[in-house]
């Protein structure tokens, strides 16, 4: 059963928080750890694995404090807008993080290609091919054989397998949300881990991919302008599915535990945001890196 909360109609000011602190230590050391184990300092990986695991623990003890000042009735209206414009805000800059790869991809298909394979860099790159994909001896922008072959990956059949599963997913969200506006508890959660379990298929299809473009297509990250926008692309794509899915398994466990009413479900809805906007980046990368 949902609990019913009183919420104050003012402005909650919290008490002074030690997470912020606490937050920013782990962070130290994870920016220190990466860039100590970049190069090759033999303990870089452990504080990049402490500072992760101590921001982690930071982030859910600090998003619990939160979940409780909410199920006391801490959070009014104002709140809830500020939620609501803060969710939108950082949605926004997803959409420029992914636009920014978009038209890099763009800009190396439509300009770097062509200004690479003109007249004018002839003697500079001789025998230089500006096709795309840069997979043709010559075309991978390097001349000297620097980048191995490799073959480029095609929609067949598991990218279009994770599209079904992604918009699957989707469908089963929007299902879940109108159930719980309609106050059916159990087939919102029914329908909620269905959803956590697609998002979790789509990453195992994925981790499938990327081993079979490693093993039998010889395609990685370092293949040329090819491989390293697939790989960036979809990788950070996948690595938002798995955020998106922590994201909704947070939530169907706290619809268990009867947070959430039909009137009041932020928490629901702005997970349902961010999981449709990693929908429609994925449609299209779909697109763009597997058809075009």
């Amino acid at each position: 059963m949902s609990t019913t909360i009183q919420a104050t109609p003012h402005y909650f000011v919290p008490a002074p928080s030690k997470y912020p602190a606490l937050a920013a230590l782990g962070l130290f050391f994870v920016i220190l750890g990466a860039g100590t184990w970049i190069n090759e300092v033999s303990w870089g990986k452990y504080s990049f694995a402490f500072g992760m695991l101590w921001f982690l623990g930071v982030l859910f003890r600090w998003f619990a404090a939160s979940v409780g000042e909410n199920q006391h009735g801490s959070y009014g209206r104002k709140i809830d807008m500020s939620f609501r414009w803060s969710m939108s805000w950082f949605i926004f800059s997803e959409v420029m993080f992914f636009g920014a790869f978009f038209a890099a991809l763009w800009w190396t298909r439509a300009h770097a290609l062509p200004s690479l394979g003109s007249g004018d860099n002839a003697l500079i790159w001789p025998g230089f091919q500006a096709i795309w994909p840069s997979v043709a001896a010559g075309a991978t922008g390097s001349p000297a054989g620097i980048v191995e072959p490799f073959t480029t990956m095609t929609p067949f059949w598991l990218p279009t397998i994770n599209t079904a599963l992604l918009l699957s997913s989707a469908v089963t969200l929007t299902i879940a949300h109108h159930a719980l506006i309609a106050g059916q508890r159990g087939k919102t959660i029914g329908l909620m881990w269905v959803t956590v379990l697609l998002g979790l298929v789509f990453l195992f299809v994925q981790g499938y991919e990327y081993h079979h473009a490693y093993q039998e297509f010889n395609l990685k990250l370092s293949s040329g302008a090819y491989g390293s926008t697939f790989f960036m692309l979809t990788g950070f794509h996948g690595f938002h599915v798995f955020v998106g899915m922590l994201m909704l398994l947070s939530i169907t466990l706290r619809l268990q535990k009867g947070h959430f009413s039909a009137e009041r479900h932020f928490g629901f809805e702005g997970a349902a945001w961010y999981w449709h906007f990693v929908d429609v980046v994925w449609l299209g990368l779909y697109v763009v890196v597997y058809w075009l």
